[in-house]
């Protein structure tokens, strides 16, 4: 079956893509239903936009809490909406520009009751919103130069995201990285967990019901598990299946799926996170026999996994 045939979806995975998320769910929790947006999720979108003259595309806001207050273009994600549709409505509504993803940026969450989708994105027509046009959306848009730290912000939380943009564009940490079109009833993670020994020898964790297959853990819904973040459901899976319970490096992303409007009206998200537990001279011991460690022979394999672990998208919990 060749490398591959140990885990098929660790290809697609590596690179960016989705894999169909099956029925094998790892980990106790399992949702009581699917998740829904304005229920019992929220998903933010934001976009940060340069033009030719490195100005940054900010809007200002009409909210009556912060109106006149400046802005990068965000707002929440509508059920039956596309990750980058959203985006794309956002910045329309906000600024009045047309645009194109290039990447997401970063990968902000509380728990599946608040995540935050960070895009880089360029414009690609349309016209810059004008005092005469202000609506609820904003009071207007422009092409900021100077530093952003000069206007009222709404918030400084943009600031580090305009950080990682310049960055990005001038050197991108990780590859181009969008939402795949595919289903996911519930929010879930895909792990690919790795262990690298002292001589540099590569594991990764694999669930053993059915195929061979990466790990999948389901965010619960419940109200502690939709505020305790991503870290809640990985940490009870390693301490489920590893003795001693390893401290996990912290998670980064490779990629996710979603599709808007999904079975049943479900606005699930199965995110792929790439996390390493600590080197040491032996894989940890696993408990049971729902896992296994699968040794990395192939070397092109190991080489794309260990260049992953340093260029993903960061993951801020």
């Amino acid at each position: 079956a060749g490398p591959m045939g140990e885990a098929p979806e660790l290809d697609a995975v590596l690179a960016g893509g989705g894999w169909d998320v099956g029925m094998n769910l790892e980990g106790a929790s399992h949702p009581t239903g699917p998740v829904r947006l304005g229920k019992n999720v929220c998903y933010v979108v934001l976009a940060v936009l340069f033009n030719e003259e490195d100005g940054v595309l900010l809007v200002q806001e009409a909210k009556p809490e912060c109106r006149g207050q400046w802005y990068l273009p965000a707002g929440r994600m509508e059920p039956g909406e596309g990750i980058v549709d959203a985006m794309k409505r956002e910045v329309k509504e906000e600024s009045g520009l047309e645009c194109e993803a290039l990447t997401l940026l970063a990968l902000e969450e509380r728990g599946p009751a608040w995540i935050r989708f960070v895009f880089l994105a360029r414009p690609t027509g349309g016209t810059l919103k004008t005092l005469e046009e202000a609506d609820a959306e904003s009071l207007q848009a422009t092409w900021w130069a100077g530093d952003p730290r000069a206007l009222p912000l709404r918030a400084p939380d943009i600031l580090p995201l305009l950080d990682l943009a310049t960055r990005y564009r001038r050197s991108p940490p990780h590859p181009p990285t969008l939402p795949q079109d595919l289903p996911c009833a519930s929010i879930c993670l895909r792990l690919l967990l790795t262990f690298t020994d002292h001589a540099g020898d590569l594991w990764v964790l694999l669930g053993t019901a059915g195929t061979p297959h990466l790990p999948v853990v389901a965010c619960g819904t419940s109200p502690p598990e939709l505020r305790g973040g991503f870290q809640v459901p990985v940490r009870r899976l390693l301490r489920d299946c590893l003795s001693p319970d390893p401290h996990p490096g912290p998670l980064g992303l490779l990629g996710l799926q979603h599709r808007a409007g999904g079975a049943g009206g479900a606005d699930g998200i199965c995110f792929n996170v790439l996390l390493s537990v600590p080197p040491g001279a032996a894989p940890p011991e696993l408990r049971g026999t729902a896992f296994r460690w699968w040794h990395v022979e192939g070397e092109s394999l190991r080489g794309r996994i260990l260049q992953r672990l340093r260029t993903t998208v960061p993951i801020r919990s």
